[in-house]
């Protein structure tokens, strides 16, 4: 990219694919403002669905494996409009600790009594769901990949213990949708347990064109009932033709190339290893997040400061973002990173973290 007159190399972008500008994409969302126009100036269930909304959201079922889906303007529209819809007094829903902004505020809209377990923490869920074992239903939400940390749910533990006391399991799989798992099916695939999630909101503004929108998949009857009563789906535009059409040229591509999917992970390997050799101490992870822990706020935004004078976009993470004491500069691969375009970073992480004593 391009900034302040001068090229930069791209290292926090949620471009992973590199489907944002890829000439497929650019070509698919043309032929929507060529063939719909800018807008749809409407709410889905006025005016606003047309052909292409509907083979996208027929097309996000078939890749996800799900029985249908419905499509948010975005994923935090998606998880604000599903808690409040499903759940009332009667209900509970578990969170975990270092859930999505929009799962919290999602969370806060609706009835549904609440309760939080620790990070990751399958000994704190098991023990809430014993707690809380009259309520007529019990719904688990987890995002799938967390965004600051870089690492994934126990989604296999989580379904053993929702099948083992009857509860439900949400997964916000925005840092995954495309890029995780083998073929890009996110961490249900990843973990081995395709099928046995109940509910996947996700977005389109990642991974699958970088745009805008997100998306509900799950059982045909919850998209018809979140369809009705969904406030905001029922409320917000429809999505634009252009992102609608971009978005399934998106997945498309993704379905023919998982080779992307491949080249993302090996860029993420490589580049996390370097840190490690370089003496940088990244959080482990299997993700192409990899944040780089620096514990001040201020040595985080110095560094990344450091790191664009010397050609390289990463954004420094402080408190509130993140919690105090825990700073970073997060750093997030891409599948069209060349092995030269690491080699450049590696190289100024090294400049930049001797000056600053890091390493």
């Amino acid at each position: 990219m391009v900034l302040d007159g001068k090229p930069v190399l791209l290292l926090c972008s949620n471009n992973y694919l590199g489907l944002a500008d890829h000439p497929r994409v650019v070509k698919a969302a043309k032929a929507g403002l060529d063939r719909h126009g800018y807008g749809m100036a409407s709410v889905r269930f006025i005016c606003g669905t047309q052909d292409v909304h509907k083979e996208l959201e027929a097309r996000i079922t078939r890749f996800l494996g799900s029985e249908d889906t419905i499509l948010y303007s975005s994923c935090f529209d998606a998880n604000g409009g599903l808690f409040e819809t499903l759940l009332d007094e009667s209900d509970v829903v578990i969170s975990d600790a270092l859930n999505h902004a929009s799962i919290i505020d999602g969370i806060r809209l609706c009835r549904a009594q609440r309760q939080r377990y620790a990070h990751a923490d399958m000994t704190e869920l098991e023990r809430i769901l014993e707690a809380t074992r009259n309520a007529r239903t019990r719904l688990i939400v987890t995002d799938g990949v967390f965004s600051m940390d870089g690492d994934v749910a126990p989604l296999g533990a989580i379904c053993d213990l929702a099948d083992r006391h009857g509860a439900l399991i949400v997964v916000d799989d925005s840092h995954a949708t495309g890029l995780f798992g083998p073929t890009g099916r996110g961490t249900p695939e990843h973990c081995g347990v395709a099928g046995r999630i109940d509910i996947i909101t996700s977005t389109l503004g990642k991974a699958l064109g970088g745009a805008a929108g997100g998306f509900t998949a799950g059982p045909a009857a919850l998209a018809d009932y979140l369809t009705q009563r969904s406030r905001p789906q029922l409320f917000s535009n429809a999505l634009p033709p252009t992102v609608a059409g971009s978005a399934l040229a998106a997945v498309r591509h993704v379905e023919r190339h998982p080779e992307l999917v491949t080249k993302l992970h090996e860029n993420a390997r490589y580049f996390r290893e370097q840190l490690v050799a370089l003496g940088f101490k990244p959080l482990p992870g299997e993700t192409p997040i990899v944040p780089v822990i620096l514990g001040e706020t201020a040595k985080a935004i110095q560094m990344s400061e450091l790191l664009l004078g010397e050609g390289v976009f990463v954004t420094g993470f402080g408190y509130p973002v993140v919690p105090q004491g825990h700073a970073r500069v997060r750093c997030q691969l891409s599948a069209a990173h060349t092995r030269a375009d690491l080699d450049f970073a590696l190289r100024a992480f090294k400049k930049v973290g001797s000056k600053l004593g890091l390493i």
